[in-house]
């Protein structure tokens, strides 16, 4: 059997994903899935291994030129290579207009979530087969189950597995014990205050663990610079790729997280992590795994006298982040 499988972006979606294919190939072992994702995701699906092909495609970059894109050959490549390969289905696993346009440029019967559970109802217009999928469910078992409803499979009741192999991303373990900062994310209501960043940041290093922080932009790398000041223990990275970033997620002793794709990323490769939530809730998109702590501001009231920004982060104060992170350190030594 051979799906397609349509999940353009963005990095957590195509992670809450990966679960889904692994219920799949434990039932069916010898299923093969392509997947169509955004360029800049593309390498995340062939970590999985019942994906055997990645399609790349560039609707953000595509949009941006409608005309340049519709003269080059670039696009019609990528419709004609999906039209050209034969799946048995194709399940479009955002339930967007534009992932259920992409999933018509394959020659076979799509699948997806109904008018009341895809984000976008006019997209189950594209469907032959619509799935109706509980909004109450966290992410990833939204997609277990429309892979499940789509493949005749009952939903397992075990917590879903990324099926990602550790031992490809990870190096050989330098002595350091360290904790990673993923301080970048896109809104700037969910960063975590600066302050608190190298307070904890202070608290990490004199309890004997190094500090890393990567970073993806300017922005990012002038805050890393910031934080990294507060001790000698603490550096930032050099700019990495994600299967870079990943090897050294892989070797840390835990993360710690703002709502952010690399977020997940973690979760997906089984390392303790402590996720800070602000004006969004992980109740249905929070890290989904083993040893993931999630930490909402909203069950906090605000200090007195705090001064921080954003506002919305201020109960999270960097005392109670490390009262929360070392029961993780205690588990991982």
């Amino acid at each position: 059997m051979r799906v397609l499988v349509v999940k353009t972006s963005s990095l957590g979606d195509i992670i809450h994903t990966l679960p889904a294919l692994t219920d799949a190939a434990r039932v069916f072992p010898g299923i093969v899935f392509d997947w169509v994702a955004e360029e800049n995701f593309a390498e995340i699906p062939a970590w999985h291994p019942a994906v055997e092909r990645v399609v790349p495609i560039a609707i953000r970059r595509w949009r941006k030129n409608i005309f340049s894109t519709l003269r080059s050959g670039e696009y019609r490549e990528r419709r004609r290579e999906l039209n050209l390969r034969r799946y048995d289905c194709v399940i479009d696993a955002q339930g967007l207009f534009k992932s259920a346009w992409i999933a018509r440029w394959a020659s076979a019967p799509i699948i997806g979530l109904d008018k009341n559970s895809a984000r976008e109802p006019l997209a189950s217009l594209f469907y032959q087969r619509r799935i109706a999928v509980p909004w109450q469910m966290h992410a990833v078992e939204r997609v277990r189950l429309l892979f499940a409803q789509t493949l005749g499979y009952e939903l397992p009741a075990s917590t879903g597995d990324y099926g990602l192999d550790k031992s490809r991303f990870a190096s050989t373990p330098a002595d350091e014990r360290y904790i990673v900062f993923l301080h970048g994310t896109t809104r700037a209501d969910k960063h975590w205050p600066e302050p608190y960043w190298r307070q904890l940041c202070a608290q990490v290093t004199s309890a004997g663990y190094d500090v890393v922080l990567p970073w993806g932009n300017d922005t990012e790398h002038e805050r890393a610079r910031r934080i990294a000041a507060v001790s000698p223990r603490a550096r930032v990275l050099p700019r990495m790729n994600l299967r870079e970033l990943a090897g050294v997620l892989v070797n840390g002793c835990a993360v710690v997280a703002v709502d952010t794709g690399l977020g997940h990323l973690t979760a997906a490769l089984d390392v303790p992590a402590l996720s800070l939530y602000g004006p969004t809730s992980p109740t249905l998109i929070g890290a989904y795994g083993r040893n993931q702590i999630h930490l909402s501001a909203k069950a906090l009231p605000t200090p007195a006298g705090a001064m921080v920004e954003p506002r919305v982060m201020a109960p999270l104060t960097p005392q109670i982040v490390w009262q929360a992170l070392s029961p993780l350190l205690t588990a991982e030594t």
